[in-house]
Order: structure tokens, then C-alpha cells, then sequence
């Protein structure tokens, strides 16, 4: 329990709680009355400053979304903004491959209406810098409603686990492939991009950003993940 001694605000007591538990146990395993009782907090507290679990998870998933692009782009060397856009994209999907909670909470997010509007505003201007050059005749409705398409895509790519078949490198082809085409992305282009991927440890890379997220999440809430975290 995260005593009212220890945090004197209880937004915040509520917060730590549900991110600590969403990361450890998962999103949905993760009930009203127990995010009340780790908090200790009482259920008006609780409605009064989130209404529902959901409110919380938009929280995390702004700071993730804010934070985790960043991150995974300091590792990089200054490239073209379709490397940078495939580079990201392999991180996000081997990252719902690390572990079931964190999958459930990226498609979680991708379900969520309000959630996933924010993603896909943010995501559209991101991608209006790096694709614009291939398509001088879109404005901003053009990219968010492409975002639209491809974030629907993510979602479905994120909840169809990988196996001996499917494996990681198969899904990050197979959807750089499909997202690249959306933004009419030439060929040659596209193939270089999607080999720098391939060529990468795309899975050690995103367990390092997953540990700094993991930190600066720490540092943000001020409390530790447990063992379990998978730190």
C-alpha cells in the first residue's frame, strides 16, 4: 500500500498504484477496489480524479507515447525520416512482444476511442514530417486519416502473437511493408528502410528503451517496480 504518510496527494498515490500494477499485473487483471486499496484511497477519491481506470491508463499512455519515440530515436544515427518511422515502428511491436502486460496495454490503448484519437493525432504529425515528400498534395486530414487506417493495422499486428511462423521479424516486415505503401513510399526507398530494421537487434534495442521507460516512470511517480517488473 502506498501510504497517505509517504504521498501526501492522492492523484498521485493513485497514479503510482495503477502504473506499478498495470506494467506488473496487466491492465485488465487490475480491478477498481484494488487500485482503492493500494492507493488508500477511498472510491469518491478515486471517481473524482480519473472516473474509471481508463482515465488513468490515458495518463500512462501520453507518457509512454511522449517519451518512448524519443528514446528509441537518441539511438540512432541522424537518418532519413522513413528509417526513423520504421526504426520506431519495430521498437513499439517487439515491445508488445516482451511482455503479455505491456500488450495488453498498447492494444488496450489502440481500443480505447479517446485513447486512440490522441495517438492518432500525435502519430499524424509526426508522420507528415517524414512522409510529406511523397505526397505534396495531402494537408493534415490526408495523414490523420491514413493514421487512422495504420493505427488499426498496429492494433490487429500487436494482438496476433508471434511463433515459430510468425516470428518478430516476419510481423515487423510484413507491416513496415503495408505502411510504407500507404504513404506511397518508393520501393527502393522503402526496401532500405526495412533493411536497417532487419539488420538491427531490434529486440535488445527495445528492452533498453523499455528499461529507461521503466526508470523514468520511477522517477515520475517516485516508487519502485518490483521484481516482476521484468527490469
Amino acid at each position: 500500500m502506498i501510504s497517505r504518510e509517504e504521498v501526501k496527494d492522492p492523484k498521485k498515490r493513485i497514479l503510482t498504484a495503477c502504473v506499478r500494477m498495470f506494467i506488473e499485473r496487466g491492465f485488465r487483471q487490475t480491478t477498481m477496489m484494488d487500485i482503492i486499496r493500494e492507493a488508500d484511497v477511498s472510491a469518491g477519491t478515486f471517481q473524482n480524479a480519473f472516473h474509471t481506470k481508463d482515465g488513468v491508463l490515458a495518463t500512462l499512455v501520453e507518457f509512454m507515447f511522449d517519451n518512448q519515440f524519443a528514446m528509441a530515436r537518441s539511438r540512432l544515427p541522424v537518418g532519413d525520416g522513413v528509417v526513423v518511422y520504421a526504426v520506431e515502428t519495430a521498437i513499439q511491436l517487439a515491445i508488445t512482444e516482451s511482455r503479455e502486460s505491456l500488450r495488453e496495454i498498447y492494444a488496450e490503448a489502440y481500443t480505447q476511442p479517446e485513447i486512440c484519437e490522441y495517438i492518432c493525432q500525435k502519430t499524424a504529425k509526426e508522420n507528415a514530417k517524414f512522409f510529406s515528400q511523397y505526397n505534396r498534395d495531402w494537408g493534415e486530414s490526408d495523414f490523420y486519416e491514413a493514421e487512422i487506417g495504420s493505427s488499426g493495422m498496429m492494433r490487429s499486428f500487436m494482438l496476433r502473437r508471434c511463433d515459430m511462423y510468425f516470428t518478430l521479424k516476419k510481423k515487423t516486415e510484413r507491416f513496415l511493408r503495408m505502411a510504407l505503401d500507404v504513404y506511397h513510399v518508393p520501393r527502393d526507398v522503402a526496401d532500405a528502410a526495412i533493411e536497417t530494421v532487419m539488420n538491427m537487434d531490434i529486440e535488445a534495442t527495445a528492452a533498453a528503451v523499455m528499461r529507461q521507460l521503466f526508470s523514468m516512470l520511477e522517477m515520475k511517480f517516485d516508487f519502485k517496480f518490483s521484481d516482476a517488473s521484468g527490469k
